[in-house]
């Protein structure tokens, strides 16, 4: 088993067994970009062979604050599998996470494929609907620290989602208010500017970068555009419920 074989083996025991582990960069700090998404997708491709299901992808660092805090000027991606899905209303068992958080998104559902270059009239036109949302993020390394090639290999941090209500993509999403609560209190307030100034530049982005990566974002898929605000840790007792102005809420809860 060569270097980047060993390093997804360790991250998905990592993520399957909900305990934590040595940052990739720790003992190799040399550590590419280029072979961090190598170590993502052997890492994905574990699971898919256990029986998930790809159903999209998602986007990370879309925040200008969150590129200068982690040093970069571009954006990540990682992918999403049926696994991940918590249904809308339902329970997450906090005990399936290492240290889990939460964060608001907008939601785009795929009606055509959409890969490589494209205008930002061209990614919209591939839209079928956009919707509230919610990832779940928990990076599997200690104390939740890590430099851009570890968190690249770990899926981006990605470990769930929740997907709210449908709506028309045609609607003006660029710059909508956005309320996260914890068991009734506003606990986060942002906009879905945050996202790249528009949610539709990080749709746009997702379609090169995953092109980049030899895969495309086919009809029927799911993209998280990215986080809107901070992301809140998760603990047992929790109803988690955000909501888009004007496009409606999505909740979950969180068990032991």
């Amino acid at each position: 088993m060569d270097k980047l074989a060993r390093y997804a083996e360790t991250l998905d025991g990592a993520a399957l067994g909900a305990h934590a582990t040595p940052q990739l960069t720790s003992s190799d700090p040399n550590l590419s970009v280029a072979d961090a998404y190598q170590v993502q997708k052997l890492s994905v491709d574990r699971r898919l062979a256990r029986g998930e299901r790809r159903i999209g992808v998602k986007m990370g660092l879309t925040s200008r604050a969150k590129m200068l805090q982690v040093g970069v000027n571009e954006v990540a991606w990682g992918r999403l599998t049926d696994a991940m899905l918590i249904e809308e209303g339902a329970a997450m068992s906090r005990a399936r996470f290492v240290h889990p958080r939460v964060e608001p998104e907008v939601a785009f559902l795929m009606k055509a494929p959409l890969c490589g270059r494209v205008t930002a009239a061209q990614a919209l036109a591939a839209v079928e609907a956009i919707a509230p949302a919610m990832e779940i993020i928990d990076s599997r390394y200690e104390n939740f620290k890590f430099a851009l090639s570890d968190v690249i290999a770990d899926n981006t941090s990605s470990s769930g989602l929740v997907i709210g209500p449908w709506n028309d993509p045609t609607k003006d999403f660029s710059n909508l208010g956005v309320i996260v609560e914890i068991n009734g209190q506003v606990i986060e307030v942002g906009s879905t500017a945050a996202i790249l100034g528009h949610p539709l530049r990080s749709l746009v982005a997702a379609a090169r970068l995953v092109a980049e990566g030899g895969e495309g974002i086919s009809a029927g898929d799911i993209v998280m555009a990215g986080g809107i605000t901070a992301a809140p840790t998760l603990a047992p007792g929790q109803t988690v419920r955000t909501t888009i102005q004007g496009l409606g809420s999505v909740m979950f809860r969180v068990e032991a």
